[in-house]
């Protein structure tokens, strides 16, 4: 088997207990994945790839809607990418290249960019791509009001034709974000013919300009697309710009693990995403199968504290928590080295993100126990704290079903922090939505996918907590927090964007709102005949330039 990593940063030391073939510090440029000599795997039609070939990607979740500018699922953004096309492209060293936008340049006060727009673009119906078709995408995004797709525009106020092949938008206040959303297939662009003709069915039959046309959505079964044969103008981190060679993607839907790896190794599909921990080491002797790993970017999986339920109000019985937890053999145990651990709010390929925190937290169970003990809380007979007649009770809510060993993850903190006497109760549910609108939690697990650090905005905002439709789990509101979040959302220096979301980032661990746990590999078993595939700087999964070799 091989096992190839797009990040530098995944350290050879975790990775060689999956496989002795990787090399340590491979590494891939504007998406490519990496093969076991450190060279980027190429999608070149002259080396003997099949033209024509039928493309199937075992999926292991549904999306919720086809239409971009209305989802907010990640794997939606997975098929998405091969029917849209996006106004800019967006590199894995973070810089903004033309796709579907020639140029663009934006006022001195930050609040107009204007777009110049490809001549030679045209939507999979025939409709033709110009400035129009642009501005119906936007009213149509906030006229749904769901999905990811308005918060990528951030401060968008309105969007202005200024001729057939230029748009205006404007914001309301500077959002240095906009580039990065605009790059994002949740902001691919659609037909507005399409709009018009399905209305509000229109997430079931999806046309974009991209290199694949849809075909047919079989619930909880498959997606088909098919090769749409005039596409000329592919992104510029692709090797191809023309048609791809493959003539038909088709996305199984196989939620069951073991059921969608096997079909991988069977040959019943060709390639399969999420592949958990376990199932890696039995791939390792497959000689015709090969594993790619791409970090997903944006925050790492971390546990948020609620910091307006008692007692996890009070800093010290935060760091207590902080103290007792062991993330390093919760990682460990649970991912036996094909994950790495978390030290941030933030994934390490983002800009911004603070690496002065890796191994700052070490577990102190005696600490611990005496901030506890400062705070009165003693022990009773049963081996719980208590205080003023109450149990000193942390209730933790996680979703199910066990996604990446998450309720693992809940299960072990519940026997680690029984060491300093909190009786944690468990509270496993396909509702989370719930609990956490009327209060009932202390501690949430969560991680989210974005290119940019604004994503902490919407986390920890004061504005942004559940009940007013943000996701501010810990329920922080902190004025100094909110200044700096506007702050890095408007600053233009990158490195004054850096220093921001670094100084925030301390200050979550500094005052233990969040217990950061592992960071994701988006991981794909692919068959040795799948040549080509990259990623984008999310770490998903790019089919343009795949080809299939005999």
């Amino acid at each position: 088997m091989e096992i190839r990593s797009t990040n530098k940063w995944i350290k050879h030391t975790a990775i060689s207990l999956i496989a002795a073939a990787l090399l340590a510090g491979c590494s891939s440029s504007q998406g490519q994945s990496t093969n076991a000599s450190g060279q980027p795997n190429q999608a070149d039609s002259s080396a003997g790839g099949e033209q024509g070939g039928e493309f199937t990607y075992a999926l292991a979740t549904s999306p919720d809607t086809l239409d971009a500018g209305a989802s907010g699922f990640a794997v939606s953004h997975r098929v998405f990418r091969n029917i849209f096309d996006s106004l800019v492209f967006q590199a894995k060293d973070g810089t903004f290249q033309p796709w579907l936008a020639s140029s663009w340049t934006k006022s001195e006060d930050g609040k107009e960019y204007t777009f110049k727009l490809r001549k030679d673009v045209k939507f999979q119906d025939g409709t033709a791509f110009n400035a129009a078709a642009v501005k119906a995408n936007f009213d149509h995004i906030f006229a749904g009001g769901r999905g990811q797709s308005r918060s990528l525009l951030g401060t968008f106020s309105s969007a202005e034709v200024v001729d057939e092949h230029t748009i205006k938008i404007i914001l309301s206040e500077p959002f240095e974000p906009l580039l990065s959303g605009l790059s994002s297939a949740f902001l691919g662009i659609s037909s507005p013919k399409a709009f018009e003709q399905y209305k509000d069915q229109y997430g079931k039959h999806p046309v974009g300009s991209g290199p694949f046309k849809f075909v047919s959505w079989t619930e909880n079964d498959q997606i088909v697309l098919e090769r749409n044969p005039d596409y000329n103008w592919g992104p510029p981190g692709a090797n191809n710009k023309g048609p791809s060679q493959l003539s038909k993607i088709t996305f199984k839907i196989i939620p069951e693990e073991a059921t969608r790896i096997g079909s991988v190794q069977s040959g019943q599909a060709l390639a399969a995403e999420a592949v958990p921990p376990q199932l890696i080491t039995s791939l390792q002797n497959d000689p015709n199968i090969t594993v790619d790993q791409s970090i997903t970017n944006g925050t790492a999986f971390s546990l948020y504290i609620n910091t307006k339920s008692e007692p996890w109000s009070e800093l010290k019985a935060r760091q207590a928590v902080q103290l007792a937890v062991d993330v390093d053999t919760i990682v460990r145990t649970l991912y036996l080295g094909t994950y790495e651990r978390a030290w941030s709010a933030l994934t390490p390929g983002i800009l911004g993100y603070d690496s002065s925190l890796e191994n700052k937290l070490k577990p102190d169970i005696a600490k611990a126990n005496q901030l506890l003990d400062e705070l009165g809380w003693k022990l009773g007979t049963d081996g719980i704290r208590e205080k003023d007649g109450k149990k000193l009770v942390l209730r933790y809510l996680d979703g199910s079903p066990n996604r990446e060993k998450r309720n693992d993850i809940a299960a072990i903190v519940q026997q680690q922090l029984k060491q300093i006497g909190i009786q944690v109760n468990l509270n496993i549910t396909k509702d989370t939505n719930t609990p956490i609108t009327n209060g009932e939690y202390d501690i949430f697990g969560n991680s989210q996918v974005k290119a940019d650090p604004d994503i902490l905005r919407n986390l920890f905002r004061s504005d942004r907590v559940f009940t007013k439709g943000g996701t501010n789990w810990s329920n922080i509101a902190e004025p100094e927090i909110d200044q700096l979040l506007d702050q890095g959302a408007k600053e233009s220096d990158p490195q004054k964007r850096k220093e921001i979301y670094e100084e925030i980032q301390r200050y979550m661990i500094d005052n233990a709102i969040i217990l950061p746990i592992y960071v994701f590999p988006y991981t794909v078993a692919h068959s040795k005949k799948v040549e080509g595939l990259q990623f984008d700087l999310l770490g998903y999964p790019l089919f343009y330039d795949v080809t299939i070799h005999q």
